[in-house]
């Protein structure tokens, strides 16, 4: 058995903690069964967000007409496109294990790690054990039971990132915001996309405002099949079949490609943290405190796999307050202004309450809406649909924002530093704003609530 003084399980955010405590001269443990960097470099944030920026260029240059621009592309080089893209993460990915390894202080274990006893994990034939631990193992994606769904070849967002070749059509079961961030990449690039959705809207945990006018504008781009739940999958010569259900009505559609997109569950299981005595929350996430810390004292989740939010940014912010807990102090981890965005087309960015929270929560509210049209900068964006909901309270504090429209994951980060610095709507009015650049009307909207 090897003593460690932390063991740090999973390869993204929490390397913070493994750096950190390395630097301080501690004796650390890097558990990570795959390349180093964590799911958002390898298979969620970086390389879909670099994949979408070409597919934005392209829908810049089909939408040109309504400009009175006659322009279009003549093709993509999709294989050399995602081989940029792959390679590039893979390259990071390389650099910071070479990183670890170099690091006299920290012994990287590669392959998946489980628990055998209280503080004691094994990693294939090696043992290790710590007074300290740490659990940043993540999420994958969840495989729903679909009759046929084990007799096909289907992608998740991991192997979608990363094909080859293109398809001519995609069907997507699910209608969260991994669906709809992929439909814009490989629709704008020319894939015939069909979504399958069994809620009455898309990307649903969003504002009801939010997420009613997404679906609409998106709809118009892409076949989406709302109220339909996916009960069969099945080969249909070189094509997978999908048939959906409605109430009694059925449809048959049949494409490519089939990506699975429906949500994702905690590796905790894979950990088998409960011989650890590690308690899990209903849906199987980390039970953790407002420390972060776990029901055992001396070990900490971070990330997706703790349940709290599931972006990067909050994992790097849980990490910085893990690092604080093990260290010695009492730190609460506080989520003021957490925001949050999809990179689709229309993007949506958000940050506070939604409308419907504020409702179920009884909390009184003014609200206000304010279009791109309303300035000048959507005036020549010829924008008609995008726009920024405001939401705060009687006496003036900012409760929420929530944006749809371009560059909306920008704009939303005024509205974030408000809020963190005590969140009057008088913090955003009384700021003066460039003209006539789109941050206006983030200044127009507010004057509304006001």
């Amino acid at each position: 058995m090897q003593k460690f003084d932390l063991i740090v399980i999973g390869g993204g955010s929490g390397l913070s903690v493994s750096s950190a405590a390395a630097a301080k001269g501690m004796k650390v443990a890097v558990v990570e069964e795959g390349p180093l960097g964590g799911t958002c470099l390898n298979r969620g944030c970086i390389p879909s967000k670099m994949l979408i920026h070409a597919a934005d260029v392209a829908e810049t240059i089909t939408s040109a007409g309504k400009f009175w621009i006659t322009a279009k592309y003549q093709k993509i080089d999709f294989q050399r496109l995602v081989h940029h893209v792959s390679s590039t993460v893979d390259a990071d990915a390389q650099m910071i294990e070479r990183g670890n390894k170099s690091n006299k202080s920290i012994t990287l274990f590669k392959g998946t790690g489980r628990f055998i006893a209280k503080k004691t994990l094994q990693v294939g034939n090696q043992v290790l054990t710590a007074e300290k631990i740490v659990i940043a193992a993540g999420t994958r994606p969840l495989i729903p039971q679909i009759p046929g769904l084990d007799k096909v070849k289907y992608l998740t967002s991991t192997e979608a990132l990363r094909l080859k070749r293109q398809p001519k059509s995609i069907i997507m079961i699910g209608g969260g915001y991994i669906s709809c961030e992929l439909a814009h990449f490989f629709g704008s690039l020319g894939t015939k996309v069909t979504i399958i959705e069994f809620m009455d809207r898309l990307v649903g945990n969003e504002d009801n405002d939010i997420s009613a006018a997404f679906t609409s504008v998106f709809s118009q781009k892409h076949t989406v099949l709302l109220g339909y739940k996916a009960v069969q999958v099945a080969k249909k010569g070189k094509l997978v079949a999908v048939t959906a259900q409605k109430g009694k009505a059925k449809k048959t559609i049949a494409a490519e490609e089939l990506l699975v997109a429906v949500g994702r569950i905690p590796n905790t299981d894979i950990l088998d943290v409960g011989k650890a005595g590690v308690k899990t929350t209903p849906k199987g996430y980390v039970q953790v405190d407002e420390h972060l810390q776990a029901s055992v004292p001396g070990i900490w989740a971070l990330g997706d796999i703790a349940g709290n939010y599931f972006f990067k940014h909050s994992a790097n912010l849980e990490a910085q307050y893990v690092w604080w807990n093990l260290s010695g102090h009492q730190v609460r981890a506080d989520y003021t202004a957490m925001p949050h965005a999809i990179f689709s087309s229309p993007q949506i960015a958000g940050v506070g309450y939604t409308e419907q929270e504020l409702q179920q929560k009884g909390v009184a509210y003014k609200k206000a809406i304010g279009y791109y049209r309303d300035v000048a900068m959507g005036l020549a964006f010829r924008d008609t649909t995008s726009f920024v909901k405001a939401l705060a309270s009687p006496d003036g504090k900012i409760l929420g924002c929530h944006i749809m429209g371009p560059e909306a994951s920008t704009l939303i980060h005024e509205v974030v530093v408000a809020m963190k610095n005590g969140g009057r709507v008088t913090d955003i009015t009384g700021a003066v704003h460039v003209h006539p650049a789109l941050p206006e009307i983030v200044q127009r909207t507010f004057l509304k609530v006001r």
